[in-house]
């Protein structure tokens, strides 16, 4: 895949594409269909299939005292991306000068005279332009008035009838259900960073952590959960069942959130290396003990929780 932060000066074999539009944050089963139609035109068409999405995220610019909400950040989204077959990836810089764009500006500006794309495919609410004026119907009149076409791909819904959204996978997370955010998704949710220098609690009560912290992500619900912890080797990423709290650490006087976690059966430095960490079941919530000891006994009750919810861990 071909990364462009930009829409202007492309090289030629990076114009004429089809495009999917839109932020796809947590690329959950919804989005694929997006990208997924977008791909299908662009195989008829004998062009890559793009992806152009905005970051940092409008969100943020419009709302920046939210508190974090993410669902992935630039670089896991990118990696998603990457896996799902899409050629050319171009990100649009959202700022205070590009939400003032007006809608046509957008698409005369960056899909004609950047892109020159040959079709565009988006989701049924897709907005965009200053003021969120800009529609799937304007959108549809101005691909006819600069020459390209427009296939909107409307609600993608579960067995239930319910629509797969980031909305949804928020809510599932923020409330303690990781599992049906994974349905939502189309794969688990996980946080992934730097593995930090933490307090080296851990060592001193048999259960050594790997801290990362939270960072932009959202917060889902504090507590203890079942994880699988992937080691980012480069070419691959090593995974190891284990058990994490996510959340303050009240018991010691935390104040920084932040994911520990505990890999099982795992012997190794693992300070500043890379970390994938999926959410798999929600165990129980954070809570105070009243000392250290109590605090090891229920972390090895932890342990033996998720090691029994993983077992039974298979595709989604």
């Amino acid at each position: 895949m071909r990364l462009f932060r930009h829409t202007d000066h492309l090289p030629d074999g990076a114009r004429g594409a089809v495009v999917a539009l839109g932020n796809f944050d947590g690329v959950h089963r919804g989005h694929r269909a997006v990208i997924a139609a977008a791909q299908a035109h662009a195989r008829a068409l004998g062009v890559p299939a793009g992806v152009l999405t905005f970051e940092p995220h409008p969100r943020s610019v419009f709302r920046p005292d939210d508190p974090p909400f993410r669902l992935t950040p630039f670089r896991v989204r990118t990696r998603y991306l990457e896996e799902l077959g899409v050629d050319l990836l171009f990100v649009v810089h959202f700022d205070d000068r590009f939400r003032h764009t007006p809608a046509e500006g957008f698409v005369t500006e960056a899909l004609v005279d950047g892109l020159g794309i040959r079709h565009a495919v988006c989701g049924w609410d897709f907005l965009f332009g200053h003021g969120r004026a800009g529609d799937v119907a304007l959108l549809e009149r101005l691909g006819k008035d600069h020459g390209f076409g427009v296939t909107t791909v409307g609600p993608v819904t579960d067995p239930e009838g319910g629509v797969y959204s980031s909305t949804r996978v928020r809510d599932a997370l923020v409330h303690g259900r990781p599992r049906e955010a994974a349905h939502i998704l189309g794969h688990h949710w996980e946080v992934e960073g730097r593995v930090e220098h933490g307090d080296r609690r851990g060592r001193t009560i048999g259960f050594p952590t790997a801290n990362v912290e939270l960072g932009e992500y959202l917060r889902p619900a504090f507590g203890v959960y079942a994880v699988q912890a992937g080691v980012d080797l480069g070419r691959e990423t090593v995974w190891h069942d284990g058990v994490a709290n996510l959340g303050r650490r009240p018991t010691v006087g935390g104040l920084v959130e932040r994911l520990e976690v505990h890999l099982f059966d795992f012997a190794g430095d693992l300070y500043g290396q890379h970390l994938r960490v999926r959410l798999i079941d929600f165990l129980r919530p954070e809570r105070r003990f009243a000392d250290l000891d109590a605090l090891k006994a229920q972390i090895a009750l932890d342990a033996a929780a998720a090691r029994a919810a993983l077992a039974g861990t298979g595709a989604l």
